[in-house]
């Protein structure tokens, strides 16, 4: 008998030290989640598989951190081990910057000044309200690249649950879009369109800096079309995308052939057109009034064949960002913020890759967008809310809309689409029309595009401060981040994405939060069920063991 039971015990270890020694060359996972948090896309595993050479990720959350970057970590360090395990030369540490006090505000100005901001968390424990500062940051490094991650994403009004829900959504898009700036070989080219008065380069140079790190950017000048159309086609459709900035002057019909022709031969465009003439800067007269003028841009017929139509209207919006203006003079002013019907603040419909899990946008005098009945694909990815209306050109413009309250049974006409993205196989404007200028290798149709539309101009434009560009989306007067760079980067990255990256925005996953209050006002009895319970059930155990013994052996 005692043979037998050596026998099976050797089997059995025999067979346990076999399965372990197989394992070591096989390698499965299986992720039974129901939102597949744990599966990597398609894209960022072919992403990953590119790479030949170690790449180093440093992420600052590491120390006592408070509890829902805890969680913010966990996620991150789980996502980091499935990085790795499907390349291995994907290596990771955590670090607390802070570590050493006494380097403190050194490495806190350091990290500052490479664009590595804290986030100053305010906590409350039983009573007690402490703030902490918290560096929600990695650095991917691959050879003689380095990109940041930012691990930490916002959005306006949004609750703790909301906020680490959106951040971990976002995770795995941020470290595959930084693997992908890193990994660049080869970039896609971008035409920043001149000549029609669009917005100087000082307007545009955070959101250019930014698409830098993807693409390589160059200027074209359209007026050179009236003296050399061709070469100015030729050189166009050198790049892969244009970019056309709040145009001021009207397009002459040679121009708009051009442009067509670069669309049907596969370019893809960025509009973001003002077809109403107004500045905030031209209410700050002795009137504080200015007049809203139609803007003629030549654009309609054009526009029209893809679908579109920007109407010449100003959006008034309940739901708006607001101003400043100062009250008083001199050193005795107060400067006041004050809502500002005429920059909607948008909130993302969450209908596409693009806006998916964006912050709030900042629109500026913003026209609305008809989309017309064609074979083109047209999805809306802004619009105003419900509770906005729209106004005539044109119209005197007045700050006095700030002394008295809005009528809002007049904000009844709402949910006007302002930023449109038509996707088809374009045909040619100027198809089976008296062609304006002669052009060698014309098309009338062409292969699969897309095109984005935008009703205001400014969506674009950065604010400056001492003459210098301040980030896209950033508010100097109130402070405050809107999403417009986030959204525009988007919209690039949609249009010239060939990898699929912008898809992994649709990943939803949902994070169960514990519930604060009820932790708080449940805490005593749960307490006793984690540490007393156990306690009693031990105590049963052993009495019941003692009155074995002395049933079995006390006779």
């Amino acid at each position: 008998m005692r043979n037998g039971f050596l026998k099976n015990s050797a089997l059995w270890l025999g067979s346990l030290l076999l399965i372990n020694f197989l394992a070591s060359f096989i390698y499965l996972r299986f992720d039974l989640t129901e939102d597949h948090r744990f599966t990597l896309s398609e894209t960022t595993t072919q992403v990953l598989q590119k790479f030949d050479a170690p790449v180093i990720i440093d992420v600052l959350l590491e120390g006592e951190l408070p509890s829902e970057f805890q969680r913010l970590k966990i996620e991150t360090a789980q996502l980091l081990e499935n990085f790795s395990n499907e390349n291995r030369n994907i290596k990771y540490s955590f670090e607390d910057p802070l570590e050493d006090a006494s380097q403190a505000e050194a490495t806190l100005a350091q990290l500052q000044s490479i664009g590595l901001n804290p986030a100053n968390v305010t906590t409350e424990n039983e009573g007690k309200v402490s703030q902490e500062l918290v560096f929600p940051w990695a650095m991917v490094t691959y050879k003689d690249k380095t990109v940041k991650v930012a691990l930490l994403k916002n959005k306006l009004g949004a609750s703790t649950a909301d906020r680490i829900n959106n951040s971990v959504q976002n995770l795995e898009y941020a470290f595959t879009d930084a693997f992908t700036k890193v990994g660049i070989n080869q970039k896609k080219r971008i035409a920043v369109l001149k000549g029609n008065g669009e917005l100087e380069d000082i307007y545009l140079a955070d959101i250019l800096s930014s698409l830098r790190e993807y693409y390589n950017i160059g200027a074209i000048t359209l007026d050179s079309v009236e003296r050399n159309p061709q070469s100015v086609l030729d050189q166009l459709n050198t790049y892969d995308l244009a970019l056309i900035a709040k145009p001021t002057i009207a397009f002459s019909e040679a121009e708009k052939y051009v442009l067509d022709q670069f669309i049907v031969n596969g370019g893809k465009s960025l509009w973001l057109v003002d077809p109403v003439a107004m500045e905030l800067d031209s209410l700050f007269n002795e009137q504080g009034e200015a007049m809203a003028l139609i803007r003629n841009l030549n654009l309609n017929d054009l526009l029209f064949k893809y679908g579109v139509r920007f109407n010449p209207v100003l959006v008034n919006d309940l739901y708006c960002t607001q101003i400043v203006l100062a009250n008083g003079e001199g050193n005795s002013a107060e400067y006041n913020p004050l809502p500002w019907y005429y920059n909607p603040m948008v909130f993302s419909k969450n209908n596409h890759p693009i806006n998916t899990n964006t912050e709030a946008l900042r629109f500026q005098f913003t026209a609305t967008i008809d989309t017309l009945s064609n074979p083109y694909k047209k999805t809306v990815l802004a619009q105003s809310s419900p509770l906005s209306k729209t106004e005539a050109m044109p119209k005197r413009i007045s700050f006095d809309i700030l002394n008295s309250p809005p009528d809002k049974e007049q904000f009844t006409n709402g949910n006007k689409p302002l930023a449109v993205l038509v996707e088809g196989t374009f045909s040619s404007a100027y198809k089976n029309r008296v062609k304006p200028i002669e052009l060698e290798g014309t098309k009338e149709s062409g292969p699969e595009n897309k095109m984005i539309f935008i009703a205001d101009g400014d969506l674009i434009a950065n604010q400056l401060r001492n003459n210098r560009p301040l980030e896209l989306g950033y508010d100097k007067w109130t402070n405050n981040f809107y999403g417009n760079k986030e959204f525009l980067l988007n919209s690039v990255n949609y249009l010239l994405d060939d990898t699929g990256l912008i898809n992994i925005r649709n990943k939803s996953v949902a994070i169960p939060m514990l519930d604060a209050e009820k932790i708080a006002s449940q805490k005593t009895r749960w307490q006793f069920i984690s540490i007393g319970v156990p306690l009693v059930f031990v105590l049963l155990l052993s009495m019941l063991f003692s009155w074995w013994r002395k049933r079995q052996y006390g006779r």
